[in-house]
């Protein structure tokens, strides 16, 4: 089993500025079938991370759909400031 979160914050880890206040949790879901990850940061690296018309989140979801592919899974991912 892949360690999701783990590979999503090696994923953004790269882009944010202030890397210590970067977290990636597993959030609770309500479908076995669905993996919910939330990416904590500051409000700048959020909008870094977003992108512009939100290109980046998507291109993050699409490479953490292929990530969770092998559970057969889907991968929900939410940013949030801290």
């Amino acid at each position: 089993m892949v360690e999701l979160d783990k590979v999503l914050r090696d994923l953004v880890l790269p882009m944010v500025e202030d890397k210590d206040h970067l977290e990636v949790r597993i959030l609770p879901s309500e479908n076995e079938k669905e993996v919910v990850l939330g990416v904590y940061a500051k409000s700048d690296d959020v909008a870094r991370l977003i992108g512009r018309r939100g290109m980046m989140a998507t291109a993050l979801r699409q490479v953490m759909s292929v990530a969770s592919h092998a559970d057969n899974k889907r991968v929900t991912i939410n940013f949030e400031e801290i």
